[in-house]
């Protein structure tokens, strides 16, 4: 049998997707091989459908901690808090589930759903609830796993969200089914992503100073005016590709960088580009 991809001319996805298919019955070929027929065949597929294509592929090899949220940017709720802070929390960061701490983020008791708390609101004892009973467990993932493999358990557990813990138990940061699937399809907007049309809002506070959600494709004379700022755009015209110029490469999420009298921390990206960033002033 001919171990090298075949010649990728014809017409149509349907051949390109029959000659992968005839391939996988017979001897199998590496993965590189695969992307590079997907690369070979441009003229076959749109740009979507290749970068979907390349996800599905390097989904299997991507680990937890390389598309995980941080734990310093999990929006976690204390097992102490009240009914109506808790509420407020779950209404500005427009999440569904949470994560419960005990005395620090390395105790995590469980995960609570949105829709469990909210079927309590405007009842009397929603101010004595007894949290606890409403945690549902947390699943608890090593950062090595991969993202193949976790999708499968997600699906086989319906769970959505897990924990991600380092080699030493504590915690690394949180995954959910969304974040993988993202890796594969891109970006998955919600209702609560609409309001990130807007380039630049203020955030919740974040060691008691103001933050604010900057999108990456924000004009750099855009922000300069907002902040009043004086940052340089006469090599880069947005706010991503200074920040990315800063580092030298596209950064992964969680990651920081510091320049102009601000702190950028990358909130949402993937392999493919910069989406949000969150901005604070260097108290320096």
């Amino acid at each position: 049998m001919n171990d090298k991809p075949p010649s990728t001319s014809g017409t149509g996805n349907t051949s390109l997707l029959a000659r992968i298919r005839r391939a996988i019955k017979g001897e199998p070929w590496s993965r590189d091989e695969i992307q590079e027929l997907i690369q070979q065949s441009a003229m076959d597929l749109d740009a979507e459908e290749m970068s979907m294509l390349s996800g599905v592929l390097e989904v299997s090899e991507t680990q937890v901690r390389d598309v995980m949220v941080p734990r310093s940017q999990m929006v976690v709720i204390d097992i102490e808090e009240d009914f109506d802070d808790i509420l407020k929390l779950i209404v500005e960061s427009g999440h569904s589930r949470f994560p419960v701490i005990g005395e620090d983020r390395d105790e995590v008791l469980g995960v609570l759903l949105a829709k469990d708390l909210l079927r309590y609101f405007g009842r009397d004892e929603a101010k004595d609830l007894p949290l606890r009973k409403l945690l549902r467990p947390a699943a608890v993932i090593p950062e090595s796993k991969r993202l193949n493999a976790l999708l499968r358990e997600f699906r086989a557990s319906h769970n959505h969200m897990a924990i991600v813990v380092d080699e030493y138990g504590g915690v690394a940061g949180l995954l959910t089914i969304e974040d993988v699937l993202e890796e594969i399809v891109g970006e998955i907007d919600d209702e609560h992503d609409q309001e990130e049309d807007e380039f630049i809002r203020p955030d919740a506070d974040r060691n008691g100073k103001p933050c604010f959600a900057v999108r990456a494709l924000t004009r750099i004379e855009d922000f300069n005016e907002y902040f009043e700022c004086e940052l340089d755009d006469e090599e880069y015209d947005t706010i991503g590709g200074l920040v990315m110029h800063e580092l030298g490469r596209l950064p992964r999420r969680g990651e920081r960088v510091e320049f102009g009298g601000f702190e950028f921390a990358v909130t949402k990206a993937d392999k493919r580009r910069i989406d949000l960033l969150q901005v604070q002033r260097d108290s320096s």
